[in-house]
């Protein structure tokens, strides 16, 4: 499949290049990154040799039309404003919080702005049932980092526990904050120490672990009505 990443200079953008690199069915045909167009990849990702000599495009440079996959590894709300100029045969796997909750209310109350819809919950581990969904999809909204690792942990115990009531303690290392340069977060501040932050229940990521969770809670309810 010719694929396309757009928003590839950060993070997330480069670990998605690196494992796309050996994948026997993905063809990276576009690298996207717009403050970063015209440089090569390997100035910022020393690391992927394999894209040496390939640079990166703009957006609006792109020809749609020759790409089977998109993969978008934007900053939370700016995928939305994309999605209108890829055309409708196009599969898309946004690694963004856009389109992830199902709730405009949750999205306001967590990450501001207008909340551009939902798509298909791309985390096929949750229940069978999803992986089936994520399949007859060409939209696909990828899980955050600790919706993935909470979500899988608690979803099966999630019918034994009393859920009204979970306590979460996780930790990161800094580069899920992105690659902006913080004060916070530079390795004399960091090195050997742990910082505290959005605690009580403000995380961006606490209604999508809820979304989730309560979502394989009424499938396991539905099982087991269906067993009795």
């Amino acid at each position: 499949m010719k694929t396309a990443v757009i928003g590839a200079s950060g993070y997330a953008g480069g670990e998605l290049l690196r494992l796309l690199a050996t994948h026997p069915v993905f063809e990276v045909t576009v690298v996207s990154a717009h403050s970063n167009a015209g440089e090569q990849v390997t100035s910022v990702h020393p690391q992927l040799q394999s894209y040496a000599g390939r640079v990166f495009v703009t957006a609006d440079s792109i020809d749609f039309t020759t790409i089977d996959l998109v993969f978008l590894a934007l900053p939370h709300g700016e995928s939305a404003s994309l999605i209108a100029k890829i055309p409708a045969h196009v599969k898309i796997v946004d690694l963004g919080a856009d389109y992830r909750l199902e709730d405009p209310a949750q999205w306001e109350k967590y990450y501001g702005g207008k909340h551009a819809g939902s798509w298909v919950y791309g985390l096929p581990e949750l229940a069978p049932a999803q992986r089936e969904a994520i399949k007859k999809e060409k939209k696909v909204a990828n899980p955050g980092c600790y919706a993935t690792s909470i979500s899988l942990g608690i979803a099966p115990a999630i019918s034994v526990i009393d859920s009204s009531d979970i306590v979460v303690v996780a930790a990161s290392g800094t580069t899920g904050a992105g690659r902006s340069a913080k004060i916070n977060l530079i390795g004399s501040e960091v090195m050997n120490s742990l910082t505290s932050y959005k605690f009580g229940g403000v995380h961006q990521h606490t209604p999508e672990i809820e979304q989730a969770l309560s979502a394989v809670a009424q499938k396991q309810a539905k099982y087991l009505l269906r067993q009795f």
